[in-house]
């Protein structure tokens, strides 16, 4: 019975990002417009709950919302990306002060908030809905995250090489509402407890300085 429990228990926890979420809900959130003086970047590295965790635990990150990019489907659902028949990607996007912190900073947190050298998965979370992506609107952004994954590559911090996927910015659609800081909504989700938590606190340690004094504890 213990052995039973303890794969019945495994299986729940790393069934992956998809099978963690409450249901279909298709109400979706609005995308709110950048306010005068902000900017926009978008990123996708896996199930959204962690990163826009960690994403809105950043110095000048005003907000962050969860949504999908990088395909053809307009207005897709969650059950649409995940289906892998859209070609988007669980992103975020993310509205910040540019006179706080920058998008060459940006960047440089979002391959610690994720493992970019994962080929289309993330963890327990498999599929092209999962994959790594930046997204960029300028070429000087596009620049930015070259330069950035060279300079990532070259400190060997992660054992294999960056397989992140740059791409130019065309359209983020916002996720419906129940995704929309999960994270901190979810505590008792045995998927956030057991794969996002880890992920977040491991960010907050390679980005402390750039850290919410609130975080940076």
């Amino acid at each position: 019975m213990k052995r039973i429990i303890f794969y019945a228990a495994a299986i729940l926890l790393f069934a992956g990002c998809v099978n963690g979420q409450p249901g279909s809900r298709n109400e979706y959130a609005n995308l709110p417009k950048p306010a005068a003086g902000e900017a926009v970047a978008t990123f996708g590295g896996g199930c959204f709950w962690s990163m826009s965790e960690a994403m809105s635990e950043l110095k000048g990150v005003n907000k962050v919302v969860s949504g999908y990019a990088g395909g053809v489907t307009v207005r897709p659902s969650y059950e649409d990306v995940s289906s892998r028949t859209t070609g988007h990607a669980e992103c975020v996007q993310v509205y910040y002060d540019p006179k706080v912190i920058s998008f060459a900073t940006l960047a440089n947190a979002f391959f610690f908030a994720h493992d970019p050298t994962e080929l289309n998965r993330q963890g327990p979370d498999e599929g092209t809905d999962y994959r790594s992506i930046a997204f960029y609107r300028t070429p000087e952004e596009k620049n930015i995250l070259q330069e950035t994954i060279k300079k990532i590559n070259a400190s060997k911090h992660y054992p294999e090489a960056i397989v992140t996927q740059l791409a130019p910015y065309k359209v983020f659609y916002a996720a419906e509402k129940y995704h929309q800081g999960y994270y901190r909504l979810n505590m008792d989700n045995p998927y956030i407890t057991g794969v996002s938590v880890p992920k977040v606190m491991k960010f907050r340690k390679a980005e402390k300085a750039e850290l919410k004094p609130e975080f940076a504890k």
